[in-house]
């Protein structure tokens, strides 16, 4: 059983999409039956729905309001409030489904606080959960429910193994397992016509942490419209944007593939929130499409600097990153690295179903030994 509790509703939905993607690369897998608990939305047919009316109901409206990361950070006492609300719901779902499962797989750490002690674990860990684990007693918590079953801490970039192994590695398995890319983002074909103004991309939830320095390093690069910048995603805390910047809300990512990715300078993300490894710019870097990033942990785990990406932290290094991805030559040789990159080292989805498939193999042989 896979349990998350974001998944789009529709084909235009944002939210947890790389969850969507991963449940029916799983799905179409011989080996594997899978039942997937999360917020309702459309899934392939090798997945069936774990959740009750009344429980996928509640999921929406999670989703709806931000999810849990989103409520803790607006408001503690809610957040947590929605946190016991979320336990209670997935201790009925583990135990009603308990017997008919050799495995869960959780994406979030806290959902693996209620499954029963005979089943192994597989733990997906984003970005968001190494904040979860400063609440007080969290990883103490988790250790106690490790204990006495086979586990596997899956972290989805490398940055975040070390710490994860110091907290949990007497209790469990850490190994970093890179999310997939769907495959027609390799097949984008970039290219640049001349144009003025040069056209870059900003593709987030639009929230003060994830703009970063955006709007201060950016107006003396963009005001005078020598440049355009185009920014796409939900308005999830109200921002003030200058003229300057083109906002055209959520994308879906047809939108972005087929009419922006391929004849933008480049993608920017100067963002301060704790990320795991973005989607977005796995996609970017397998549509060819050059990175100029901050420099963040799980930006320097990504990209090589001025090999598959550009990395900034001060005003004048963001606009000198700007002009060399201009500079056609260098935006050919940064997205084709990055491309190839991309290809060898993370691959489709299927590529990472066979890689979780693996564990799950794993996991299973230390529960039969």
């Amino acid at each position: 059983m896979m349990v998350a509790t974001s998944y789009p509703a529709n084909v235009g939905d944002w939210r947890g999409l790389f969850i969507r993607h991963l449940a029916n690369a799983l799905g179409r897998r011989e080996d594997l039956q899978v039942q997937l608990w999360a917020p309702p939305g459309d899934h392939g047919s090798g997945v069936t729905d774990a959740s009750t009316p009344a429980e996928a109901s509640w999921l929406d409206r999670l989703a709806q309001s931000g999810g849990i990361a989103h409520q803790l950070r607006q408001n503690a006492l809610s957040g947590g409030l929605a946190s016991i609300k979320l336990l209670r719901h997935l201790h009925r779902a583990y135990k009603r489904n308990a017997l008919r499962l050799d495995l869960v797989h959780c994406n979030w750490l806290q959902t693996m606080l209620p499954v029963p002690r005979r089943l192994p674990v597989l733990v997906t860990v984003l970005g968001t959960d190494m904040q979860l684990l400063k609440l007080p007693l969290m990883p103490t918590l988790l250790r106690w429910t490790m204990r006495g079953r086979p586990v596997a801490i899956c972290p989805n970039a490398e940055w975040m193994q070390a710490p994860l192994l110091a907290m949990f590695g007497r209790f469990a398995r850490v190994e970093t397992v890179p999310f997939g890319i769907e495959a027609s983002w390799f097949a984008v074909s970039r290219e640049l016509r001349p144009m003025q103004p040069s056209r870059w991309l900003v593709v987030s939830r639009l929230t003060h942490d994830k703009l970063g320095d955006l709007l201060s390093w950016g107006e003396a690069l963009f005001r005078d419209q020598s440049r355009e910048l185009h920014l796409f995603g939900p308005m999830q805390e109200q921002i003030d944007l200058p003229s300057w910047i083109h906002f055209h809300g959520p994308a879906t990512p047809d939108q972005l593939r087929n009419d922006w990715f391929a004849q933008a300078q480049g993608l920017i993300t100067l963002s301060r929130h704790s990320e795991g490894r973005p989607q977005v710019m796995l996609e970017a870097m397998a549509a060819g499409l050059p990175i100029v990033a901050s420099n963040l942990p799980a930006h320097a785990d990504l990209l090589a600097p001025n090999h598959t990406g550009l990395l900034c932290d001060t005003p004048e290094a963001f606009a000198q990153a700007l002009l060399q991805i201009e500079n056609p030559v260098e935006n050919h040789r940064i997205g084709t690295t990055a491309r190839n990159w991309a290809r060898e080292h993370i691959g489709t989805w299927d590529d990472c179903a066979m890689r979780y498939a693996k564990i799950y193999r794993e996991l299973l042989v230390g529960t039969r030994s």
